[in-house]
């Protein structure tokens, strides 16, 4: 079942961002389907957060998507090679948003192999954020897109993971955010190998 945007519309990033794990994330280019089970996330607190684009309220055209209303895709180019796919999630105005880091092939395979130029049984093919969203066709022209639409969507396969199984910890690459980079909150499905490294904590 495809989440109804009111999920998205929570104001708890930090639930949404454990939640998300098990969920499965959905694309469809060119009238080919590939998806994945959310194994990572990691969650940005908006005006609030050091490591945030949106810290301190900064408005740009690249940031303005964030302030969307949840449910509405986010995605930026990384050290100028990697597309980076996040949700947004809160309220308008409340630029709250969640990196999906990595996911577990699960449908599609075979392009997700043609994407990556790699087998599927290969961890690194959707592990690490620019991994995940390159396996599943995601680039810039998936910015802004309606996660209640019909080319990128979240679907609940009743993939469930026990507190024990979720794990918490500082947030990768955002040295810059100072005490904020060590605030717990990426989160991982402990032991999948599709997992970016450091996959144990």
């Amino acid at each position: 079942m495809k989440l109804p945007l009111s999920y998205y519309l929570n104001q708890d990033v930090l639930f949404l961002a454990k939640d998300l794990l098990g969920k499965v994330l959905f694309t469809e280019i060119d009238g080919h389907i590939t998806a994945g089970i959310i194994v990572e996330t990691e969650a940005y607190f908006g005006v609030q957060d050091k490591a945030s684009h949106a810290y301190g309220g900064r408005r740009t055209e690249r940031t303005e998507t964030l302030y969307s209303h949840g449910g509405i895709s986010y995605v930026y180019l990384c050290y100028g090679i990697h597309h980076l796919f996040n949700i947004v999630t809160s309220v308008e105005n409340d630029p709250h948003a969640v990196l999906i880091r990595a996911i577990e092939p699960l449908i599609g395979m075979e392009f997700m192999e043609l994407r990556r130029k790699m087998p599927a049984s290969r961890a690194a093919i959707s592990s690490g954020p620019g991994s995940a969203a390159k396996a599943l066709g995601i680039d810039r022209s998936f910015n802004k897109k309606d996660l209640a639409g019909t080319e990128i969507w979240v679907e609940d396969h009743h993939i469930h993971y026990t507190p024990d199984e979720i794990k918490a910890g500082p947030r990768i690459g955002v040295a810059y955010a100072q005490e904020d980079a060590l605030l717990p909150w990426r989160f991982f499905v402990k032991g999948n190998k599709y997992v970016s490294k450091p996959n144990t904590i």
